[in-house]
């Protein structure tokens, strides 16, 4: 791999209201008999040097998953961004690699792959894509991107800003394509947390 896994924090965003769930914490969701965000940091972590949670309710369940919990940085729940900027403040490595906790069956050499792409493009974010009805969509919360950009995120967030397209599309993106769509499937209802049980 050519940037080294021991240079790279891993970070599951677990911060979200949970809107589309009823309102309940996702990342603490049962799923398989886990929780999906425990599920989303085993899945991690090999792929990383360390790993952290980010998290805004319920902090103790989170903690006992054995690695550090940050809340947002920003009051009222602002998205994935506050997510990556709590993990960026805590973040001492080069770069951080970021997963959402509800899509517990994403790539094993998700961060590998990403890195590749990051260092082959002299990127500053790298980002996963899949293929949706012909057209390439980048999955902006799947990415790696160098711990420098945290002025730039602070920035922008400054600016009353949350979309997160609209910021990576400020920087040099590496986008990586990787086949399996059904990798990225993301728990968004209890419907969908539902489809996910299946074997």
């Amino acid at each position: 791999m050519a940037i080294d896994r021991g240079d790279i924090t891993g970070l599951v965003l677990a911060g979200g209201r949970g809107s589309r769930m009823g309102g309940v914490d996702k990342g603490l969701q049962n799923h398989r008999g886990l929780p999906l965000a425990l599920h989303a940091l085993l899945r991690l972590q090999p792929q990383v040097g360390q790993a952290m949670i980010n998290a805004n309710r319920n902090l103790a369940a989170y903690e006992s998953m054995g690695v550090p919990v940050w809340p947002d940085p920003l009051a009222d729940y602002p998205g994935p961004l506050a997510g990556l900027l709590a993990g960026l403040e805590h973040c001492e490595t080069p770069y951080l690699a970021s997963v959402p906790c509800d899509t517990p069956d994403f790539p094993a050499d998700l961060v590998a792959r990403l890195a590749q792409a990051l260092h082959a493009e002299d990127a500053e974010i790298a980002m996963a894509a899949t293929h949706e009805h012909g057209l390439l969509q980048p999955q902006p919360v799947f990415c790696l991107l160098r711990s420098s950009l945290i002025e730039s995120l602070v920035a922008y967030l400054q600016g009353g800003q949350r979309k997160i397209d609209r910021w990576t599309a400020q920087h040099r993106c590496a986008v990586v394509a990787f086949e399996d769509a059904a990798a990225f499937f993301n728990a968004n209802t209890a419907a969908e947390l539902q489809r996910l049980q299946a074997p």
